[in-house]
């Protein structure tokens, strides 16, 4: 993991195409920051995509249906 400082308007650059740049700092606590990326590249907040991650799973082992219907 790498650990990195930036300012508001600073960006840091991922590969040729991923850009995230320091919108706001609130409080010392939240930081909010745009991230461009080429619309073929999923962005999802971690939470979102441990939900999706799941969903597939569930996909992949035939559990579809079930899960479909509210079953877990």
């Amino acid at each position: 993991m790498m650990v990195l400082r930036r300012k508001i308007g600073e960006a840091i650059r991922i590969n040729d195409d991923i850009r995230i740049v320091i919108q706001d700092i609130q409080g010392g606590h939240s930081v909010r920051f745009a991230i461009d990326a080429p619309a073929n590249v999923a962005v999802h907040r971690l939470e979102v995509y441990s939900i999706i991650e799941q969903e597939n799973r569930a996909a992949n082992q035939g559990d579809a249906l079930t899960w479909l219907k509210g079953g877990k």
